[in-house]
């Protein structure tokens, strides 16, 4: 079982579990690299256990975050399970871990220790708040990161109304990416000086950097910005309006879009109001302007202002839930939702890979392992014994699913 992409022959153990460090795995899994992850005895990852849902008898969050991945269980408590990992690590090029602080120190695999027996090593930490600052050794959880980071005191509907997250754990999936991305970064610098380094991101600083916008304005002028809906903080209009039976995106943010949409709609005389007559009256104005816009908007579907709007090239696009996006065609010919086989379950869909190579495609091959599906094999790769293994197992070292 190996994966095929840019990063084939690069070997990755992810000592990490529930999403950033997963999201990390996954990303250069998906790119080719062969992922092993490394799962705690007993139970194994967390996401094990977030069910419902389930699919057959397999967590679904298990399964979307870990495809791809080979897996193998290995009690860290345990000297000779640590001995496993070592092992493992010495014919490795990276290691992902999501760990408090303290933790991999404690058990004798911190970054300095393992250099010494792999100077190629590249150690990818990905924490709450990075591994220096006053905050290094807090743990951090996404809602954490978002509300320090600026992210909740600019998401939500307005000033008074209570503070709002962004849906989706989104500091831990950027964090995670961030760390595929430093990963991929120092890969290419080893290529030049044979040596492996650490890799630092964390929860709270990837919530920063989607504050481009806002932070931009608050150095700017000193004033921080707070949340305005779906509208944008620059230019308008840009954000939802309500329509007949629903909700439209309207991208008309720039002077030439603006004017093209006045006419779309029917509406020239806003062009020549001169509350509206360029980006700043807008902006001074928004509550004006998305009132007198929803008026309009009011009086027709979602679909036939898409149709309108997008004969003109006015950017536009409807409010998809979640089932909704899976099913529509730029998801499907963007093979955004594939279906892979699972050892158990059958066939299972899952969320595809975003990035596409021309020369050297990856994408979702294989589905999340089973429970120690792949120890024994694994373990033999490292040139322990069937007899070792079997010790190994028994003794609760490790753990090897039923073949």
């Amino acid at each position: 079982m190996l994966n095929h992409g840019p990063l084939a022959g690069v070997r990755v153990i992810e000592l990490a579990h529930v999403m950033a460090g997963p999201v990390c795995g996954l990303m250069l899994a998906d790119l080719g690299a062969d992922v092993i992850k490394v799962e705690k005895i007993p139970g194994g990852d967390d996401t094990r256990r977030m069910a419902p849902p389930k699919i057959g008898e397999e967590s679904a969050a298990f399964l979307m975050m870990n495809r791809n991945k080979r897996g193998m269980a290995v009690n860290l408590k345990h000297d000779s399970g640590k001995e496993v990992l070592r092992r493992l690590l010495r014919k490795s090029d990276v290691l992902i871990e999501n760990y408090r602080h303290d933790t991999m120190a404690k058990l004798g695999l911190g970054y300095e220790t393992l250099k010494q027996e792999n100077p190629g090593l590249i150690y990818c930490e990905i924490s709450g708040f990075g591994r220096s600052g006053p905050f290094h050794d807090q743990g951090g959880f996404d809602l954490i990161a978002q509300g320090m980071s600026g992210l909740m005191s600019i998401t939500g509907e307005g000033p008074g109304r209570p503070p709002v997250k962004v849906g989706a754990p989104v500091t831990d999936i950027t964090a995670g990416i961030l760390g595929a991305l430093g990963v991929t970064a120092a890969l290419n610098e080893r290529h030049y000086s044979g040596k492996g380094q650490r890799v630092d991101t964390s929860l709270f600083e990837a919530g920063i950097i989607h504050t481009y916008w806002q932070s931009a304005i608050c150095l700017a002028t000193g004033v921080s910005p707070g949340p305005m809906g779906s509208a944008h903080p620059l230019n308008a209009p840009y954000q939802a309006l309500q329509t007949a039976d629903g909700w439209i995106n309207l991208g008309g943010a720039n002077q030439r879009n603006w004017e093209r949409l006045v006419e779309a709609i029917g509406k020239p005389e806003l062009a020549s109001d001169p509350r509206f007559h360029d980006n700043h009256g807008r902006m001074a104005n928004l509550k004006e302007l998305e009132a007198a816009l929803n008026q309009v908007f009011r009086t027709r579907t979602t679909n036939d202002w898409l149709k309108t709007l997008n004969a003109v090239g006015i950017p536009a696009g409807p409010v998809l839930s979640v089932g909704e996006m899976h099913e529509h065609p730029q998801t499907q010919a963007r093979q955004m939702v594939p279906k892979v086989e699972h050892p158990t379950e059958g066939l299972v869909k899952t969320l595809g890979l975003p990035i596409k190579l021309s020369e050297t495609p990856g994408g979702v091959q294989h589905a999340a392992p089973l429970y120690g599906q792949h120890t024994r094999v694994l373990m033999e790769e490292l040139g322990y014994a069937s007899t070792e293994i079997v010790e190994l197992h028994e003794a609760e070292v490790v753990f090897c699913a039923p073949s």
